[in-house]
């Protein structure tokens, strides 16, 4: 009951006010809805791409297949998971260091293997994680993971996708025992007023 009254009252309260530049986008999942305030005056590179593929409907029938951490603390993965029938050309790396935009709780952030090799694969962090930002000083692959977007709303549907069952199984690498048992179908991800 007094979830209930806590959903009603929340469907009440206006949306978040979206910084100038922000473009608000809808991702319906099979957990219920995520609404993300992309920044595209800030990362204009990254967010141009997140648009590109949710306005080619590129992202629709995709998942969230992968949760590292737990509860409060971690991230989920999502995607089209290098499937070649959906994906757009790679992109120029913006790291933190240029968008001012920092690993912060609701954070989206670019999936990657080198630096410019981001494609159609995203992440959501919960807490934060400022190792993933850009470290110049760093030995290494010091660039970390380009940011574009921040969730505004459905932050509980994130978190019921962290802490959804993983295979002991599945998974290659790191990413073994990190792959959800049932990913989360992402049905659409559309612009939303």
């Amino acid at each position: 009951m007094i979830r209930a009254l806590f959903l009603l009252f929340a469907l009440l309260l206006p949306l978040p006010a979206m910084a100038q530049g922000d473009v608000r986008v809808a991702i319906d999942t099979s957990a219920g809805r995520i609404i993300v305030a992309v920044h595209a005056d800030k990362a204009p590179v990254t967010a141009a791409n997140f648009l590109a593929y949710v306005d080619g409907k590129r992202l629709d029938g995709t998942s969230f297949y992968r949760g590292v951490g737990g509860a409060d603390y971690g991230f989920v993965q999502g995607g089209a998971q290098n499937d070649p029938e959906r994906l757009l050309p790679p992109i120029k790396h913006e790291p933190t260091t240029q968008t001012g935009l920092t690993h912060d709780d609701g954070a989206l952030s670019m999936a990657r293997y080198a630096p410019g090799s981001a494609t159609a694969d995203f992440f959501i962090v919960l807490g934060k994680m400022p190792a993933m930002d850009a470290h110049p000083d760093a030995a290494g692959d010091n660039q970390g993971f380009a940011v574009f977007a921040h969730v505004v709303e459905g932050l509980d549907v994130v978190k019921a996708i962290l802490t959804a069952p993983k295979s002991a199984t599945a998974g290659e690498g790191v990413m073994k025992g990190q792959m959800l048992e049932a990913p989360v179908k992402i049905l659409t991800a559309r612009r939303v007023p």
